[in-house]
């Protein structure tokens, strides 16, 4: 396993994060296709075992279950101090005033229950799941500021959210000397390249660590489209970000399964490998749910992609819509 500093921090993280919004329960859950608690150890243990020390959660993610069943399985499999752990806050089942959003309330609350569920002391790194249109974000730096010197967070990240509105938030921690965030999590993926536009550039200039969620496009650069799988079937959130691009989609899996058969390798090997040759990549998120999958993510760390083979999977990419967060009406759980 590769490490690298998160950003312009020195914290060490491999460059394959396991994001976990697979574990929960799927009956009564969020996700149909979430693994159960005994399957959810199981694909942890693999993944500390590949040396995978990078861990993603939230604490919408089957409304806590993920949580639990990574604070569970984390503390009986792995040394808390060589573990960098993430959650995210915004998004709670509840939709009751105070409990949800990022106002000082909430955070405070959210954290507790976070690190309750968690089993744990602190998060290494606490992100907000959205951009708050109804909070001051003078209000929300400010408290992160305080979950940071509490000692509860040692980092803060963020996530989804257009490029001004992270430099907005960034000058008003600057300008009270609060913490600042080291990393962004956002949409990024041979399918969806809308944050090469302003926030890939804005992370480089300013040494921040981009960790992209999605980099397998829920799978669909991992198949022919035509693939069913049940995640295929019932992810209706998946559905709504990829299925209106289709036709535009479609010859760029085409060309992914072309690099595959060229250098005799996995489709998931080569979408990984191009963003890991991405310099403003620091780690990509994979939401494993099978040991499969890690495996087979893990064999992109061994892929080199020349110069030619980058330019021909990007060549037929076209403009899209922005799909996802950024929508000032956003209050329904999207990722």
């Amino acid at each position: 396993m590769d490490y690298v500093k998160l950003g312009h921090t020195g914290l060490d993280v491999s460059r394959l994060c396991l994001g976990t919004m697979g574990f929960g329960n799927a009956s009564t859950g969020m996700f149909p296709w979430a693994v159960d608690e005994e399957h959810s150890e199981e694909v942890i243990h693999k993944a500390l075992d590949l040396g995978i020390n990078f861990f993603d959660t939230a604490n919408i993610y089957s409304h806590g279950d993920s949580e639990r069943f990574v604070g569970q399985a984390l503390k009986k499999l792995a040394n808390r101090d060589e573990i960098v752990l993430a959650t995210k806050v915004f998004f709670t089942p509840n939709k009751a005033p105070n409990v949800a959003g990022l106002s000082r309330k909430a955070i405070f609350s959210q954290i507790d229950q976070s690190l309750q569920r968690l089993q744990t002391d602190y998060v290494d790194l606490y992100i907000i799941h959205r951009w708050d249109y109804n909070t001051p974000i003078e209000e929300t730096m400010e408290a992160l500021n305080d979950v940071v010197k509490s000692g509860k967070v040692r980092y803060i990240g963020a996530s989804a959210m257009f490029a001004w509105q992270f430099e907005k938030a960034q000058a008003v921690a600057e300008a009270h000397g609060w913490a600042k965030f080291v990393s962004m999590q956002n949409h990024l993926n041979l399918l969806y390249r809308e944050e090469e536009r302003e926030m890939l550039p804005l992370c480089a200039d300013q040494g921040i660590a981009v960790t992209p969620y999605s980099p397998l496009a829920s799978g669909r650069l991992t198949r022919d489209w035509a693939g069913e799988t049940k995640r295929y079937a019932t992810d209706k959130v998946a559905r709504s970000k990829y299925d209106d691009s289709k036709q535009l989609d479609l010859p760029i899996i085409q060309r992914v399964g072309e690099i595959a058969d060229k250098h005799g390798v996995d489709r998931v090997q080569v979408a990984l490998a191009w963003l890991l040759q991405k310099q403003t990549v620091t780690a990509q998120i994979i939401g494993a749910t099978k040991i499969s999958h890690l495996l087979g993510a893990v064999k992109a760390l061994d892929l080199t992609l020349s110069s030619e083979d980058v330019q021909y999977l990007e060549e037929p990419y076209l403009p899209h819509e922005l799909v996802g967060p950024l929508v000032s009406d956003d209050t329904n759980f999207q990722r």
